[in-house]
């Protein structure tokens, strides 16, 4: 029997167990939500890794930028007690200082005073011997004789020319070239006086006297050193002599003390060779003029030193009193940065560097004092780059990162 493929259906057959149809019905959702599922699943894992790469790299970049903030090291200002008072060094100056020099030529005679030796003006201190100085001078004395000779032959020639001229013997030319040989005659005689006066004055040089009340404080001559007159390079200095009953002291006031620096008012020293003591000055005078390069005054303080126990060229410190207590502040000398502009000090003020202007009282050597311009709660940077400039993002050592100061 055949059958026609035309005519002939595919059928399904029934589920013959009770229920199989139901859960045939639900596969089909539940392959969905499962699909649906792991579709979510992969694109949280791929949210949470683009979320996490940018994370990353936000913390780079704030780490980068936390790095790139330059670390710096701070101090307070120490606050000071206030001064009314300035201690300055110095050095002692004898009040005449004076080298002593030949005025003639010559071979060193004898000596009669050493080193240490205190002397009146006028003692004699060594002689010279001059013998072409000698010489000269004989010389010159003979020339002068030779020349009033002349002049008193001048002087009778002209008389009897003039006496004949009046008898009309003579012209009155050979009458006046008789006067003018005598005129002559006088400028010679007058010339060579002259020159007897500077070698007698040469030849007194010979003897060399104290020029003041002094001590003497070097002897470079002994006996047959030969002596150039003068003080140029080929001169010897023969003695070297101070005057010791007052001593100078010159000291260089800061500017911002320069109103303690007022004339006729008192000063007080001490030195390290006198524990204990002190010994009273005046400030004389001051220089009326602020040196540029130091910014200081210079001011002369003279002590009374009647007993010469002062020296001179001691180390000495100065006090002087001011009219007005004055407050300060002291740093560390390494916090300053020296600009073309002045002084400044580097401070942290909210997380950036502020380069401010400060004035300095006296310099300690390691610290230095602020009178002007730092405040008791600025935090001071140590060591600051040169590189450094207002407005630049720091960060104080030891803060955590990102944190403000």
């Amino acid at each position: 029997m055949t059958t026609d493929p035309a005519s002939e259906s595919v059928t399904r057959p029934e589920p013959t167990v009770p229920g199989e149809r139901q859960r045939s019905l639900h596969v089909g959702p539940a392959l969905l939500l499962g699909l649906a599922v792991v579709a979510g699943v992969l694109g949280l894992g791929i949210y949470s890794g683009v979320r996490a790469r940018s994370a990353a790299d936000a913390t780079l970049k704030r780490t980068t930028a936390d790095a790139a903030v330059p670390v710096v090291s701070v101090v307070a200002p120490t606050a000071s007690a206030s001064t009314q008072e300035i201690l300055l060094p110095g050095t002692t100056q004898a009040f005449t200082d004076a080298p002593i020099f030949a005025r003639t030529n010559g071979y060193v005679k004898r000596w009669y005073f050493d080193i240490g030796a205190h002397l009146k003006q006028g003692q004699l201190l060594a002689e010279i011997e001059t013998p072409e100085v000698d010489q000269q001078l004989e010389q010159a004395r003979a020339d002068l004789e030779t020349a009033r000779a002349n002049l008193r032959q001048a002087q009778i020639t002209a008389d009897r020319w003039q006496a004949l001229l009046e008898t009309d013997s003579v012209s009155k030319q050979e009458t006046d070239v008789a006067v003018s040989a005598l005129s002559a005659m006088k400028a010679t005689v007058d010339s060579n006086s002259a020159n007897v006066r500077r070698l007698e004055q040469l030849q007194g040089f010979q003897k060399i006297y104290a020029p003041f009340d002094g001590v003497i404080t070097a002897r470079n001559v002994d006996i047959g050193v030969l002596i150039n007159a003068g003080s140029n390079t080929s001169g010897r200095e023969l003695f070297h002599m101070t005057a010791i009953h007052t001593l100078r002291v010159f000291v260089a006031v800061p500017e911002v003390y320069s109103r303690a620096a007022l004339p006729g008012s008192a000063a007080t020293l001490t030195l390290d060779e006198f524990p204990g003591r002190s010994f009273k000055g005046t400030l004389v005078r001051n220089a009326n003029s602020i040196d540029l390069a130091s910014r200081t005054l210079l001011v002369e303080v003279d002590v009374e030193n009647p007993r010469g126990e002062l020296l001179p060229g001691a180390y000495v410190f100065v006090h002087l009193k001011l009219p007005q207590p004055v407050a300060s502040l002291t740093v560390p000398a390494n916090t300053l940065l020296f600009r073309a502009e002045g002084l400044r000090i580097a401070v942290v003020r909210d997380g950036r560097a502020q380069l401010v202007p400060v004035t300095i009282g006296r310099d300690y050597g390691t610290t230095v004092e602020i009178v002007a311009g730092l405040k008791p709660a600025d935090q001071v940077i140590v060591a600051p780059s040169d590189s450094l400039t207002t407005g630049t993002r720091v960060r104080i050592a030891g803060a955590p990162a990102g944190a403000g100061p």
